[in-house]
């Protein structure tokens, strides 16, 4: 695969400022009943100091907030202040591991030690609370106003020990307000801790299931009955990890082993775990019961080596992800994995409208391309339902983020509201929020930023409208890279 042009790689450039101020620049018209916050997560710089990160998923976290008031948007960022960031501000080094970064000093400075939680993946708003989530630990608490970050939040002693890990992709249940996610436990006896948050904010471990050869995972979905755990081959190697090579390094797709499903009830009971060749996947979309079947749907890669590379050489290559397709796969009583093909487009970051969680669900959309290959330039919708696949194009400079759905009411049909996604340009060096009409991804609206968004990964919306009158903390000076 060809690199990516050099230009579009500047979308790796620090943001060095924390800002706060209202959008100058809004071309056509923001929907008057489009009022809430929008908070999108990432990585906002990519070296400390004179040491370059070696990871895509190495990068200090950074929030941005989006606050509609009907009138106008209200734009900050925030670096969360985890103890990474807080060591950069007096040291140009890194003192940390990252997953796919070795501190300077060989094997040992790197042995025995843990990845650093950057807290950059992504972003929950539960219970009032507002938690920037990292996979190997405890998300860390911020201010859902201000962006103030409070610390690492544990809820209330729950994660603790071997026990802190919680994943970056929680999902709710729209009916009961109650959060599901997970984490997972690699020593001494490997497992998935599966987690319930009820809608006030109070945590149990819901089930613990024990699992040989353990892989890494990055996602999980969510049915009326059963968290459902996509579990592909991505296996870590104990003696490169021990040797200090990093976990990114150490971890190798290893089809023989296969993929395993694993349902685990919600209300108690043992877990199913069914066997299946190996895929290659990184986020889940939505799932449902179906009868006795249970259905999950994912973006399926067509292999993983050049996905690792593009993990490790993103400056390079990330925005031109290898080729993927929307796959749905059903689950029988039986132990029978049926596959098929939603949609064979290239995409990756799959949302669907959250109002259905758990529930059928007809609409997907993805950032993607409608090239075989290039950069993810585009916005697709796809129709479970047929098939049918729409696209909305940026041009040739663009990136385009995640699409969140944003329904016109609480009880409007499926796809009537709005797609709300940053788009970067290359020609500009600038971002933006475009606001697309989610029937027809018709542009309705375009929020113009005087600066670029690094290449974020996820986002959440609340109807929740944050103060703007907020104080904002002072920001610490950023070293200068």
């Amino acid at each position: 695969m060809a690199a990516i042009a050099p230009a579009l790689g500047r979308i790796f450039e620090p943001l060095t400022d924390e800002h706060d101020y209202t959008a100058p620049q809004i071309d056509g018209v923001l929907p008057p009943e489009l009022t809430g916050t929008l908070y999108r997560i990432g990585p906002g710089r990519w070296e400390i100091g004179r040491t370059r990160l070696d990871h895509l998923f190495d990068g200090d976290g950074m929030v941005s907030q989006f606050i509609f008031d009907g009138r106008s948007v209200r734009f900050r960022n925030r670096y969360v202040r985890t103890s990474q960031f807080q060591e950069s501000l007096t040291s140009d080094r890194v003192r940390r591991p990252g997953v796919g970064t070795v501190r300077p000093g060989g094997f040992l400075a790197n042995v025995g030690r843990a990845p650093a939680n950057v807290a950059n993946t992504g972003v929950a708003l539960h219970a009032d609370k507002l938690l920037a989530l990292w996979e190997g630990g405890p998300p860390h608490r911020l201010d859902p106003d201000t962006l103030r970050t409070y610390g690492t939040y544990t809820f209330d002693g729950v994660l603790r020990g071997l026990l802190k890990s919680f994943s970056a992709h929680p999902k709710w249940d729209p009916q009961t307000g109650e959060m599901f996610n997970f984490g997972q436990d690699f020593t001494p006896l490997p497992a998935l801790n599966c987690w319930k948050a009820d809608r006030h904010g109070r945590m149990s471990r819901l089930a613990s299931v024990r699992i040989l050869d353990m892989p890494w995972n990055h996602d999980v979905a969510l049915t009326s009955r059963h968290l459902v755990f996509v579990l592909d081959p991505y296996m870590i190697d104990p003696l490169g990890l021990a040797s200090g090579r990093g976990v990114m390094a150490s971890l190798d797709h290893r089809p023989a082993k296969g993929t395993r499903f694993v349902l685990v009830p919600r209300n108690g009971g043992p877990a199913r775990i069914i066997e299946h060749e190996a895929l290659v996947h990184v986020h889940v979309s939505n799932a449902f019961e179906d009868g006795p079947d249970t259905v999950v749907d994912l973006v399926l890669f067509e292999d993983f080596a050049t996905l690792k590379r593009d993990l490790t050489d993103f400056r390079t290559s990330f925005t031109a992800l290898p080729p993927s397709r929307l796959m749905r796969y059903r689950i029988t009583p039986a132990g029978r994995v049926i596959a098929e093909e939603l949609a064979d487009v290239p995409g990756e970051f799959p949302q669907y409208d959250w109002r259905l969680s758990g529930r059928r669900h007809r609409f997907t959309y993805m950032t993607g391309r409608t090239a075989a290959s290039g950069p993810y330039d585009s916005v697709l919708k796809v129709d479970g339902e047929g098939g049918a696949v729409q696209a909305h194009s940026f041009g040739a400079d663009a990136y385009v983020g995640e699409p969140i759905f944003v329904p016109r009411t609480p009880d409007s049909a499926e796809d009537d509201g709005w797609l709300l996604v940053v788009v970067y340009s290359s020609q500009e060096h600038r971002s933006r929020l475009e606001v697309l009409d989610a029937r027809g991804l018709a542009p309705v609206a375009s929020v113009h930023l005087p600066h670029h968004l690094p290449l974020g990964f996820h986002g959440t919306f609340t109807r929740r409208v944050a103060s703007p009158d907020a104080p904002v903390p002072g920001p610490e000076t950023l070293p200068t890279p």
